[in-house]
């Protein structure tokens, strides 16, 4: 090789470098050398400089601190009547209103008990969730699910009358229960929407509360919304078990409840629209992370935002759309410093709550 060649070879493989900027965060991961340092706060702190998506949750920590943070700013009103929201009554209206989203296999995982966590200490504002995200929620409380292999056999448990989610196994008597349990509560819905005088206009929410009044247990998510006047939306109620209970129902009462969408959609949007500023959480994609983010794009864009989920963008699906593609919609505003987590949520989330709404909730901000 000649001189000049060895020249240009070197000339490519060592491209000179440029300056790092003074403020740039060195790669670095936790000593676990260093005993005291062995604590699950250090250990996410050290996540801002591993990197990877180590480095994502931690951002997604700072921003789940930060919607936190401005939520416990006291709110200013000119009029009186801005200090609670239109819907429902009463919910007193906060700096940062947060909303949080997430799929119905959470609930079918452990993560039901986590999120109960933050309705019970009303550490959020809204909720959206799809339809087995309350029907698993409120069939816990009457029977449990347990745990199985993803590689047991389909055919061997549909023998036995044992359904699979994941590795998570949920009987047949588990829905047996469910519909003993909310058939009742069904009747009196239909009794409420007949009645002359006082007609009720059913809605996803409306339903959904009265199913948290009822189910009298404080393992429940819909049980905490109730009683912390949080509102549940579920634009897809019949998609599940409690889609098939309305159905059996109707058949039995034709033409049966009427539950009408339209209200419920003028709320969570009405909800985002007089917010002072809002945050959202979304664990998982589908129709609960599109509810959150078109209601925000009412109002140019959530302030804060975070996702959690394995969807890839390149199907061109919302699911799996990055924040910036929200960005684009007016749904996530300009410059929010929005974070996805491209992981599995039962992974991530609890590490997440653990250093932000569980320190709160434990004085130790």
């Amino acid at each position: 090789m000649s001189k000049n060649d060895l020249e240009t070879a070197q000339g490519a493989v060592l491209v000179k470098s440029c300056k790092i900027p003074e403020n740039s965060v060195k790669i670095q991961g936790i000593d676990f050398n260093n005993a005291e340092n062995l604590t699950i706060r250090n250990l996410l702190k050290s996540y801002m400089s591993t990197g990877f998506q180590a480095t994502h949750l931690a951002k997604a920590i700072e921003q789940v601190n930060e919607m936190l943070n401005q939520r416990e700013i006291p709110a200013e009103f000119e009029d009186p009547d801005e200090k609670f929201h239109k819907y429902p009554e009463n919910r007193e209206k906060m700096n940062c209103t947060i909303f949080l989203g997430y799929t119905s296999n959470l609930v079918t995982s452990g993560l039901r008990d986590i999120i109960r966590f933050i309705v019970q200490h009303n550490l959020v504002d809204c909720l959206v969730t799809s339809a087995g995200g309350i029907e698993e929620d409120l069939i816990k409380c009457l029977k449990p699910s347990f745990l199985g292999d993803f590689t047991m056999d389909g055919k061997n448990l549909r023998s036995n009358g044992l359904n699979r989610a994941g590795n998570v196994i949920i009987p047949n008597d588990n829905y047996c229960s469910f519909e003993d349990w909310v058939n009742p509560i069904l009747d009196e819905c239909l009794k409420e929407q007949q009645d002359k005088e006082s007609g009720i206009n059913w809605t996803p929410s409306k339903i959904i509360r009265k199913l948290g009044e009822k189910i009298d247990d404080e393992s429940s998510i819909l049980y905490w919304a109730s009683k912390n006047n949080i509102p549940v939306f579920c634009p897809a109620l019949t998609d599940g078990s409690l889609g098939d209970m309305l159905y059996f129902h109707s058949v039995k009462n034709a033409p049966g409840l009427r539950i009408d969408i339209v209200e419920d959609v003028r709320h969570i949007n009405t909800l985002a629209v007089k917010s002072i500023k809002t945050g959202s959480i979304i664990l998982g994609g589908g129709v609960i992370k599109h509810h959150i983010n078109n209601a925000n794009l009412m109002r140019n864009g959530s302030d804060y935002t975070v996702y959690i989920n394995t969807g890839q963008e390149f199907d061109g699906s919302d699911s799996g759309a990055q924040p910036d593609e929200a960005v684009s919609w007016g749904k996530v505003k300009p410059g929010a410093n929005a974070v996805k987590v491209h992981a599995e949520a039962t992974l991530v989330f609890p590490l997440l709550v653990a250093d932000t709404f569980a320190r709160r909730v434990h004085g130790r901000v």
